[in-house]
């Protein structure tokens, strides 16, 4: 009896992960590239602004006060550091 609900059970869930997949995938507002996939892809493109920097960094392309602030935005997610407005005839 115990096995038969625990069976059930599990076979409902499988069903309904069926059905809410099938219904993700034909509905016209769903991106086509997966949630895991657009992570991995924004983590490997942060990975590689981390590798350029870190050779910037040891060719002395770049000071230390440079590479700590660039640093310090792509650990918060940022590719490129934001940008500052210049200063123009004293005008801020």
């Amino acid at each position: 009896m115990v096995t038969a609900l625990i069976a059930i059970l599990i076979g409902s869930f499988l069903l309904a992960a069926i059905a809410y997949d099938v219904a993700r995938l034909i509905t016209p507002n769903e991106s086509r590239c997966p949630p895991l996939a657009r992570l991995r892809g924004r983590r490997a493109a942060l990975e590689a602004a981390e590798q350029w920097l870190v050779g910037l960094r040891l060719h002395d392309r770049v000071d230390a006060a440079t590479y700590h602030e660039r640093i310090s935005h792509l650990a918060l997610g940022a590719r490129t550091p934001p940008s500052r407005r210049r200063q123009r005839h004293g005008v801020p």
